[in-house]
């Protein structure tokens, strides 16, 4: 027996797998079959973790930045919310049909964090006093799917990851924002993140043995973002899972959105 074998037939996997959804940006008129697919792959891996990482509703109609523009006109806020909801049915259903099928039931985590897009909802509601007890997050239905559901920039530690939509300087309130490495120094623990296009990684290996990391990754969709521009859209687009989580430490594998609708679909 070689020796990579002999390694092979000793190792014991250490950890869990997390399974990262980045920024879906559901809203009217976009293909939704990317979230069926990614639902088929989660049922055939099973990882034990499931981190959507916000902005899964566009909420279009809530937009200061298209009010009173042409873009902005005929958008509807129950429009918006209902096609994040059947986004979200497109995701799951492949785990509760698998469950519906099965004595033993698979049940992953199923964390979901909020995104600034769905904090629009409290935006709009704190703007519009009369409104307060008639827009809020439970439109989305969240618990329903049974979400484990953390407030906008509330950050989550699993397994040594800290999960939230973005980081910001706690002293100015302002994003972090350039290189996931520089980031990485800013922060100073492993962290990741949506919120921004495209996908920038970093590790730090520390001087105690230990390695940080820090992951960027905020887009799985498959149309294009008018605002970005025929330059701008040419960005990564998939999910991640990592295995062997442990003290925020991982491997990373990367599941590019053509891998998804061209395997799983």
């Amino acid at each position: 027996m070689g020796q990579e074998n002999v390694f092979m037939s000793g190792y014991k996997w250490r950890g869990k797998r997390h399974f990262v959804i980045p920024d879906t940006q559901v809203r009217k008129d976009v293909p939704l079959d990317h979230l069926t697919a990614a639902g088929n792959y989660i049922v055939e891996k099973k990882p034990e973790v499931i981190v959507n990482l916000g902005d899964h509703w566009d909420m279009h109609s809530l937009s200061q930045y298209d009010k009173g523009t042409a873009k902005g006109e005929n958008s509807d806020y129950q429009e918006d919310v209902d096609v994040g909801i059947k986004a979200m049915e497109m995701l799951l259903k492949p785990l509760q049909d698998y469950n519906r099928l099965k004595i033993n039931k698979y049940k992953p985590r199923l964390v979901f964090l909020i995104g600034n897009h769905e904090q629009r909802i409290e935006r709009y509601a704190n703007s519009n006093p009369a409104l307060r007890n008639k827009t809020t997050y439970k439109d989305l239905r969240l618990k329903d799917f049974g979400l484990e559901v953390h407030d906008f920039l509330a950050p989550v530690d699993i397994d040594g990851i800290t999960y939230a939509h973005y980081f910001y300087n706690p002293n100015t309130g302002k994003p972090f924002c350039g290189k996931a490495s520089t980031m990485l120094n800013n922060i100073g623990f492993s962290f990741t993140m949506g919120h921004q296009q495209g996908k920038d990684l970093a590790e730090k290996h520390l001087s105690n043995g230990r390695t940080i990391r820090g992951l960027v990754c905020g887009s799985f969709y498959q149309h294009q973002e008018d605002y970005k521009g025929p330059q701008g859209n040419h960005h990564w687009r998939g999910c991640i899972m990592k295995h062997e989580v442990n003290k925020g430490n991982y491997s990373l594998m990367e599941i590019s959105l053509s891998y998804f609708l061209k395997k799983y679909r």
